[in-house]
């Protein structure tokens, strides 16, 4: 058995990179963005472009691939949520990434509710057991895609996942986004690995 090389540049036509990346870059978490339109109007969806940018200041980022309400929304309000998803909510989630048209209100549809954020306008999924409150930053588009990075402002943790003070990542119990229609709970898999200083390894040598 060999490796399979690809060109993707002219070999992956349509969606058949989109296909070969979602299934490689793997487990990839989910932002649960939620935004507000400048009339007001709620909406929720997932988006598992995403991750961490900054600890100081802390700072996330979240891709949309087009430009679709939630990325409309932020433009416009400067301001959005990302709720965690977690093995509890996951089928909520999945019906708020359904292909609803614009108006349509994602929380109602999927019966969440709805609570106030604490600084910004659009409101948390109150089911969910974290959310970010932020603020765009900026966004930064590149091909099909488009990066939105947002400062967060405040953070709310369910008391319920926390262990001595610290977030046990097992109580929590997030979803991952794979290839397809495949997602994985984390904790079922969880192990632990302590990084290694170089002290420890250089009297050894380098692995075999």
């Amino acid at each position: 058995m060999g490796f399979v090389e690809i060109d993707p540049a002219s070999e992956l036509e349509g969606r058949r990179g989109y296909f070969v990346l979602t299934s490689l870059v793997v487990p990839r978490p989910i932002a649960w963005i939620s935004t507000i339109s400048p009339e007001g109007r709620r909406n929720l969806a997932p988006h598992s472009y995403f991750n961490v940018m900054s600890a100081r200041p802390m700072i996330l980022h979240f891709t949309s691939t087009g430009v679709k309400d939630t990325l409309t929304n932020v433009r416009n309000t400067g301001e959005f949520v990302v709720n965690i998803v977690d093995v509890d909510v996951v089928r909520k989630m999945n019906v708020t990434a359904a292909d609803f048209p614009p108006g349509e209100d994602e929380f109602d549809w999927a019966g969440l509710t709805a609570a106030p954020s604490t600084v910004v306008k659009p409101p948390r999924v109150e089911e969910a057991k974290a959310a970010f409150e932020c603020r765009l930053r900026d966004v930064v588009s590149m091909g099909e895609g488009n990066m939105a990075f947002g400062e967060v402002v405040r953070i709310h943790i369910d008391e319920a996942i926390l262990s001595d003070g610290r977030i046990d990542v097992r109580k929590l119990n997030p979803v991952g986004r794979l290839g397809g229609s495949g997602y994985v709970e984390v904790a079922k898999g969880l192990f632990e690995l302590k990084r290694p200083r170089y002290d420890d390894l250089k009297g050894s040598g380098p692995q075999p």
